[in-house]
């Protein structure tokens, strides 16, 4: 009977252990492996803002291929943003500094990020169209929290050096 016992609590030790570690592994893993993707400039949560306002389903109708067709905009001017960073960095990272291929590259980043807030500015004056005055007021509150909201840190974040 107290081998059962041992045995029996030394197979519970293992299984305890065993999802830690799988814990511990996976949340490395998360933060520091898994690249994510870009959120909704307009709001950071896996939902869109639009969706906690109570639209009717005409005004969902008239949302729905506006949100698309703006977010498709989007990630292609992020995939082109992103080239053009990993261009600077070669440039940046070379043997020999090309002072003006990098100022180059500078002004095409800055180009493509005036681009994206001209894009975010348009479609919010665009959205805005389509909802009530009672809506729209709550759609600023909304936006007006989640660009002033501070991002918590990762459960297991990843840092070097010393702090």
């Amino acid at each position: 009977m107290r081998t059962k016992l041992v045995i029996f609590i030394l197979i519970l030790s293992l299984a305890v252990n065993i999802s830690v570690l799988a814990t511990v592994g996976y949340h490395y893993y998360r933060n520091s492996c898994l690249v994510p993707s870009v959120p909704c400039p307009l709001n950071q949560e896996s939902h869109h803002l639009y969706q906690s306002l109570g639209l009717s389903d005409a005004q969902l109708a008239k949302i729905a291929p506006l949100s698309k067709s703006f977010h498709i905009r989007l990630e292609s001017l992020g995939s082109t943003m992103e080239a053009k960073r990993n261009f600077l960095i070669k440039l940046l990272e070379g043997d020999k500094i090309d002072s003006r291929r990098i100022e180059e590259a500078r002004k095409e980043i800055a180009v493509i990020q005036d681009e994206i807030q001209r894009e975010v500015v348009v479609h919010i004056t665009q959205f805005r169209r389509i909802l009530d005055a009672e809506q729209q007021k709550r759609f600023f509150a909304m936006l007006r929290a989640n660009m002033t909201r501070v991002q918590p840190p990762p459960a297991f974040p990843i840092t070097g050096g010393n702090k």
